[in-house]
């Protein structure tokens, strides 16, 4: 009976829900909403949904807030918004480590394609490489045979294990035959202090946040990791460009809500971002952090996430990285 009890419950709950989401929706929004971050603060994802969260509270008229939640390489700040009511007042400023996460962890608090939907996919960087300005490279042929000269010798930083830099310096290692080791912070900035003060020697940056450290001269640039060079640092040189045939990565961010968020509140929440990032000033501010804007509904970002979930899945698997 217990059991016959629950199911009775849940089901009038979601009949519930199903009767007054569209009535929700009309009104929506009429209280604060939150952009959950899931890396620390002062970093890309944050600068982002802040930005984002200024201007769309505007379009929406009621206050956009941006809450950091960190840990877990971002899996702590997704669970959060997976576990949230679906009524479009929780939402996540998402990156490519979500499919990373997939496959860098035994097991996951939530599931990615059923616990989240897309909302709006906004853009991405390039990855920046850079070098604390004593290492003796100032070109990619330069780095790539002192590697070569001093296997498992030579270590770089990322932002914790399994996120997007993670992975792509595993991915150069593949390619070029290099053993770089792998130094884990918990955060870019933290991991750009110890290079900045010659603790590890590279760091592969997003270029939102490394290039004003390269503009300062505190690290020297080696190479950006997309197709075309960054407007930011139009003298950088890709990792094509450099001698490494192919090789292309990019992160990219989006806005996620909890799985069963109605229909409508999705189209409004999408509606109201895009037109954000068309105003002129939104557009400036994401040159200068380096971002690229690649704006797409809930199935561009939807089929962006399927894709990297098949891409990087091989990677993982060759890197031998211990999943948590």
């Amino acid at each position: 009976m217990r059991k016959i009890s629950s199911a009775v419950v849940a089901f009038l709950s979601v009949a519930v829900w199903s009767m007054f989401s569209p009535v929700a929706a009309q009104s929506y929004p009429d209280r604060p909403i939150r952009i959950i971050n899931p890396f620390s603060p002062g970093g890309s994802s944050d600068t982002l949904a802040r930005t984002v969260g200024q201007y769309l509270q505007e379009r929406l008229g009621q206050p956009v807030l941006v809450e950091s939640r960190t840990g877990a390489g971002g899996v702590i700040g997704a669970d959060a918004v997976a576990k949230s009511p679906p009524d479009g007042y929780t939402l996540l400023e998402g990156t490519s480590f979500l499919p990373l996460a997939v496959h860098t962890h035994k097991t996951l608090p939530f599931d990615l394609l059923k616990d989240l939907v897309p909302v709006t996919l906004i853009g991405g960087t390039s990855m920046l490489l850079v070098a604390n300005p004593n290492l003796p490279v100032k070109t990619m042929s330069e780095l790539i045979a002192l590697a070569k000269s001093k296997p498992g010798e030579l270590n770089y930083a990322s932002p914790g294990t399994g996120t997007p830099n993670h992975l792509a310096m595993e991915l150069l290692n593949e390619q070029l035959g290099l053993k770089m080791g792998h130094v884990p912070y918990r955060s870019n900035p933290l991991a750009m202090n110890d290079v900045i003060a010659g603790h590890v020697p590279l760091l592969l940056d997003f270029v939102s946040t490394g290039a004003p450290h390269v503009q300062r001269g505190t690290v020297r640039a080696l190479a950006t990791t997309g197709r075309t060079r960054a407007k930011v640092l139009p003298d950088v040189p890709t990792m094509m460009e450099s001698g490494v045939p192919g090789y292309e990565t990019r992160a990219w961010f989006a806005i996620f809500a909890p799985s069963g968020t109605p229909k409508e509140i999705i189209a409004k929440l999408h509606s109201g971002i895009a037109a954000v990032l068309a105003m002129p000033v939104v557009q400036e501010r994401m040159d200068t952090l380096g971002v690229e804007l690649t704006v797409g509904g809930p199935d561009e970002l939807a089929a962006l996430v399927k894709s990297d979930l098949e891409k990087w899945g091989p990677v993982v698997e060759k890197s031998g990285m211990a999943k948590e």
